[in-house]
């Protein structure tokens, strides 16, 4: 059966998705239906995860789906939610798959808080999976050929969409098995292995022996080019290289063979015999070096037989003149296979979990939007707002409408009754007075918390510091004082709103006591109200006068005009539009969202109206403003002037300006309220996203300080290992094959994985039919010996590749057997049925105990890191 090469998946810590995207969207969207159906979507894909990563999975289909729904969910999430180590961080730790790990320490892992690397991850057990899962198939039916095909190719499709991909979704260096050589390797293994695939149908099926030897030639050319890519490179498990190296010979063997049998229809029977030796080289070759990894036996067989027959005839009969090889014409290539392309959704039965939620770009689109909308609102109704507040200056100046009120002179004029009401109505000094003790307590409420969270911050970027100061270039993460910045940023933006908000405060504290003795007159009974106001002559002639008619008429307009503003302030506030559907279909169509563009064409098609109707009120009170005071400049020269009428009229302006500021602070005072409450959620919600991230990092950092750990633990005591002793490194003779130029793969190398022992008599002469044997223990003990000469050169000259280990299992290897008594340095004694006793002489340094098997040199003493 053939030897295909399968995928390791790489592992995954396990994550809570479920609690921070929870999070975000408590934070992001209000509470209702929506809210409760994305929190209720975010735990369905923190149970997908826990399917598809968090267990080993089958070697079946319906796991693959399970893997790739969950990739078509994080393809579908990664718009909607903003993943990053300053937002959401979610940190993601997988292990290295072709990493087995070390004495001192795990294997090599990457902790990342990226959702781009965890895509790549799962991308990679995809593929990985979908290989292992082609391995599995019988291939003596045509639907475990097809199935092992369209795997092989979905495999490959996906290792070549990480490469492509994986330095932009990760932007700093991966772990070697996701970097792009490793995975461009296994993208053209996996295309290899499907044509290989396709080979076996098309000779399974009988087909004309042209078309089989092309789609044999460009499967051994797919294996060279795999094999070229990772020969010179100790990314792969060891075992790869010499199933490449083999199934490069055994699919260029192939198309010879089958190339030969076109030749013979041809009666090019030359041609026939130097295409059938080749071949015939190309399987010994397989036979001589890689034989442990693939028989090739029938195929072997198969060969010498038509080479046998071939020679026969042609001795016999046909006498043609064989051609050397370079002479033979080039066996062309066909390739069936392609490598899939990743097309998301690439699950068949893929549902996205957070359809109903808008991708990220257009939820930063309506939150400009919003942002723009208020401030469209907020500047319409503060012009009204100061336009009304500049009327009630001008009457209050003019001492309207209680000049006109005032015809006795020795009353309360009705104007004056219905401010001090309405003042005492709202709790008059008190409401102020409690309004400006409470500022005090909700700002420093504020400043603590923003204090504590730049707390957070600090303590972490120094420890960072730290860290970094003390591991230097070891400490391969984003600095927290460059990730930290918007943060800071954010934070002084906060800081410099508080200090304008001690400000405000200060005015306003001002401003009351400069008028809290004119507002507390307001608030006294109306008896004691009218002892206060000086009395006047009075002027009852005016009463009936056309002026006063004027006036009490434009008067009556003005509050018409303030009522006017009044609605129309109203309607500003209670105007919503959606503008979800604009930005979702921009975004379809263009790729992108023009958000100033699209807002202001809508903010001008939904305020356009109203906005028109505040400028009317504006002009329209300006002309009122007017004719009121040319109205009341008439009315002064009808009234008789007298000091006592001055300084009445004076009290009753101090009054109505006194109602007015009143009505201002505690509006003032009350806004400032509620923009200290509202500013407090704020400040929580960027604590929580402070001590988030502070957690992130710091769970990031115990990673970090562990995988550190354990690389130090690996490293050696010393700089370098000591170079062996002359007498140690000799050779014990033979040469190496000599190297062809023929592109076929690499024969194995001796190297000797022992210290050798002192010069010795030469050991027997062991056949080579014995490398093959599995070694023998004696009682006096074993060792192992280099292949002699006359073994090395026996094998067909190939072109040099990488070396290959020389121990049991391997053909190369060869145990000598030794002398009794021999073996002083006691190499090799894990081999032997017991311990063997150690002599040494008095006063000697006592010999090395025996060593771990695979450590060739003495262990040093393991000091852990402090």
């Amino acid at each position: 059966m053939a030897t295909f090469i399968s995928v390791q998946s790489k592992k995954a810590s396990e994550v809570d998705l479920a609690k921070p995207l929870c999070k975000f969207i408590q934070q992001t969207y209000p509470a209702g239906d929506a809210q409760a159906e994305h929190c209720r979507a975010a735990e369905e894909l923190n149970k997908l995860r826990k399917s598809a990563v968090g267990r080993p999975l089958d070697k079946h289909e319906s796991s693959l789906e399970t893997l790739m729904r969950y990739y078509d969910q994080l393809c579908s999430i990664e718009p909607k939610f903003p993943f990053s180590e300053n937002q959401i961080c979610v940190t993601f730790t997988w292990k290295d798959a072709f990493d087995k790990g070390s004495l001192f320490g795990g294997s090599v892992k990457l902790a990342l808080a990226s959702l781009g690397y965890e895509k790549t991850c799962v991308l990679f057990n995809c593929g990985s999976l979908a290989s292992q899962i082609a391995t599995e198939q019988n291939l003596d039916n045509d639907e475990g050929l097809k199935t092992a095909a369209k795997h092989y190719q979905f495999a490959s499709g996906a290792f070549q969409h990480i490469k492509d991909t994986v330095l932009s979704a990760l932007n700093r260096e991966p772990t070697v098995d996701i970097s792009p050589d490793t995975v461009g390797t296994l993208s053209l293994i996996m295309l290899a292995q499907a044509q290989e695939v396709f080979f076996l149908k098309a000779t399974r099926d009988k087909m004309k022996d042209a078309i089989i030897a092309k789609l044999a030639n460009q499967a051994a050319d797919y294996y060279g080019d795999a094999f070229k890519q990772c020969q010179y490179k100790d990314t792969l498990p060891k075992e790869v290289f010499p199933v490449l190296a083999a199934k490069h010979c055994i699919m260029q063997a192939n198309a010879e063979y089958h190339q030969s049998i076109l030749a013979k229809q041809q009666k090019k029977f030359g041609e026939e015999i130097g295409r059938l030796q080749h071949a015939s080289d190309l399987v010994k070759t397989v036979a001589s070096r890689y034989d442990e990894y693939i028989n090739v036996k029938d195929l072997s067989d198969k060969i010498n037989r038509a080479l046998t027959a071939a020679k026969k005839d042609n001795d016999f009969i046909y006498h043609d003149r064989v051609p050397d090889l370079k002479d033979l014409d080039p066996i062309g290539k066909a390739s069936l296979v392609k490598s899939t392309s990743v097309v998301v959704p690439i699950s068949q039965k893929f549902t996205d979990l957070f359809e109903k939620m808008v991708p990220l770009a257009v939820q930063q689109s309506l939150s400009l939007y919003n942002q723009r909308k208020a401030d469209l609102v907020n500047r319409s109704i503060a012009q009204m707002r100061e336009a009304t507040n500049l009327a009630n200056g001008v009457l209050a100046s003019l001492n309207l409408p209680a000049a006109i009120e005032d015809v006795s002179g020795d009353s309360v004029p009705q104007s004056i009754l219905q401010k001090s009401k309405s003042v005492v109505e709202q709790g008059g000094i008190q409401t102020i007075d409690q309004l400006i003790k409470d500022l005090p307590e909700l700002l420093q409420r504020n400043r603590e918390i923003l204090d504590e969270s730049l707390r957070l911050l600090g303590e972490e970027e120094a420890t960072d510091n730290d860290l970094r100061t003390k591991f230097k270039e070891r400490w391969q993460r984003t600095p927290s004082s460059e990730l930290y910045k918007p943060l800071r940023a954010e934070g002084a933006n906060f800081s410099n709103i508080l200090d304008k908000a001690i400000q405000a405060d200060g005015h306003v504290k001002e401003r009351y006591q400069t008028h809290r003795d004119t507002i507390s007159l307001l608030c006294k009974p109306e008896p004691e109200l009218n002892a206060a106001i000086p009395s006047a002559n009075p002027a009852k002639t005016m009463q009936g006068s056309e002026v006063v008619s004027v006036l009490r008429s434009l008067l009556a307009r003005l509050d018409e005009v303030k009522k006017e503003r009044e609605q129309l302030e109203n309607d500003l506030k209670s105007v919503n539009f959606d503008m979800t559907s604009k930005f979702l279909t921009a975004l379809a169509q263009d790729g992108a969202i023009n958000e100033e563009a699209i807002s202001v064409t809508e903010l001008d098609r939904i305020y356009g109206s109203l906005t028109h109707k505040v400028q009317e009120t504006l002009k329209k009170q300006d002309e009122l403003l007017k004719d009121i005071q040319n109205a009341h400049q008439e009315f002064s020269k009808m009234k008789q002037s007298n000091s006592e009428s001055n300084l009445r009229e004076e009290v009753l302006k101090n009054l109505a300006v006194a109602n007015d500021n009143f009505v201002e602070l505690v509006a003032n005072l009350k806004e400032g309220t509620k923009f200290y409450n509202e500013l407090t959620e704020i400040l929580l919600k960027f604590q929580n996203k402070c001590s988030d991230i502070v957690f992130a990092r710091k769970t990031e950092r115990d990673e970090l300080l562990k995988d550190l750990q354990q690389s130090i633990a690996r490293e050696p005591s010393a700089p370098s290992v000591p170079s062996q002793p002359a007498y140690q490194t000799a050779a014990a003779g033979g040469s190496k094959p000599a190297a062809s130029t023929t592109p076929t793969p690499a024969p194995r190398t001796m190297v000797s994985s022992k210290p050798q022992p002192p010069a010795r008599p030469p050991p027997p002469v062991i056949s080579t039919a014995n490398t093959l044997s599995p070694p023998v223990s004696t009682a006096t003990g074993a060792t192992a010996s280099p292949v002699g000469s006359s073994v090395a050169s026996t094998g067909p000259s190939q072109a040099q590749g990488p070396p290959y280990p020389t121990y049991p299992g391997y053909p190369g290897y060869c145990q000598m057997p030794m002398p009794m008594g021999y073996n002083p340095y006691t190499y090799g004694q894990y081999n032997l049925p017991y311990a063997p006793q150690m002599y040494q002489n008095p006063g000697q340094v006592p010999y090395p105990g025996p060593q771990q098997p695979g450590y060739p040199y003495p262990q040093q003493p393991y000091y852990p890191q402090q």
